[in-house]
C-alpha cells in the first residue's frame, strides 16, 4: 500500500467527459472558488471504495493525498480519515480530529467539506462537548472553508435533535458575504426544520430581514404557501 499505488488505481476510474463537467461545476476557473483544482472525473462512490482498501495508509502518507492538486486524491484521503474515524475508539478519534483540522486547508471544496466535516469534526463535539467553542473561531476564520466546516459540522448534532450549535453558528455567519456560505447556512436551517419546524420558524422570524436572500430561500425549500405566512415570509 502506498499513495504511488493508490493514485494509480484512482485513476483507473478517471473518466474525461466527467472531469470536464466536475470543473465547470466546482468553478475551477481563474478567480472563481475552486481555481486550480484538477479533477480527474473519478465519482465519489468509487473514492469510498478506494479509502477503505486503502485504510491503512499511514498519517503521512495520508498527508501527501491532502496536499495533491489532484481533487479526488485529497477526497480519497478525507475518506479514509472518516473512515478510520468511524471505526476507531476514543482515542483514534481524537488524534483524527486534531489531524483534520490541523491540515483544514486541504479540505477546500465545499464537496470535501459537505462529505467530512460532520462526520469528523460534529462527531468529536457531539462526544466531546466541552471543547465545541471551536466552531465558533472555525466562523471567524478568513478562510472560507473553515467557515462552513463550522456551519456543517453542525449537522451531526441536528441528527441528534440538538439545534443550539446549529443556530449560534449561522447567526454568526449571518452577514458571511460569500454565496457558498448562504447556501450552506440555508440548508443546515433547513435540516433543523425537518426535525422541529417550530424551532427554524422561530429562528426565521427574528432573522429573516437581515439574512442573505439566498439563505432564506435554501432555508424555506419544503415550506408550504401556509408555512410561508406563519414564518411572515
Amino acid at each position: 500500500m502506498s499513495p504511488r499505488r493508490l493514485k494509480a488505481d484512482l485513476r483507473k476510474f478517471a473518466n474525461p467527459k466527467k472531469k470536464k463537467a466536475l470543473q465547470r461545476f466546482f468553478k475551477t476557473g481563474l478567480g472563481q472558488y475552486g481555481e486550480g483544482d484538477v479533477f480527474l472525473g473519478v465519482m465519489v462512490p468509487e473514492s469510498r471504495s478506494l479509502a477503505v482498501v486503502y485504510k491503512d495508509l499511514p498519517f503521512s502518507d495520508i498527508e501527501k493525498l491532502l496536499a495533491s492538486p489532484v481533487h479526488e486524491e485529497r477526497l480519497v484521503g478525507l475518506l479514509i480519515l472518516v473512515h478510520n474515524f468511524e471505526k476507531g475508539d476514543a482515542k483514534v478519534r481524537k488524534t483524527i480530529y486534531r489531524y483534520y483540522l490541523a491540515h483544514a486547508k486541504h479540505v477546500n471544496n465545499w464537496d470535501l467539506v459537505d462529505l467530512t466535516a460532520d462526520k469528523i469534526v460534529g462527531r468529536y463535539l457531539l462526544d466531546n462537548p466541552k471543547e465545541i467553542a471551536i466552531l465558533q473561531k472555525l466562523a471567524r476564520s478568513k478562510n472560507l472553508w473553515e467557515r462552513r466546516i463550522a456551519i456543517i459540522a453542525t449537522l451531526q448534532f441536528i441528527k441528534h435533535n440538538q439545534f443550539k450549535p446549529t443556530l449560534q453558528i449561522a447567526q454568526l455567519l449571518m452577514h458571511d458575504e460569500h454565496d457558498l456560505i448562504h447556501k450552506a447556512v440555508g440548508w443546515m436551517l433547513r435540516e433543523v426544520g425537518k426535525r422541529d419546524k417550530k424551532v427554524e420558524m422561530d429562528f426565521l422570524k427574528i432573522h429573516r430581514h437581515i439574512m442573505p436572500r439566498l439563505t432564506l430561500r435554501y432555508a424555506i425549500e419544503r415550506f408550504s404557501p401556509a408555512e410561508k405566512a406563519k414564518a411572515g415570509i
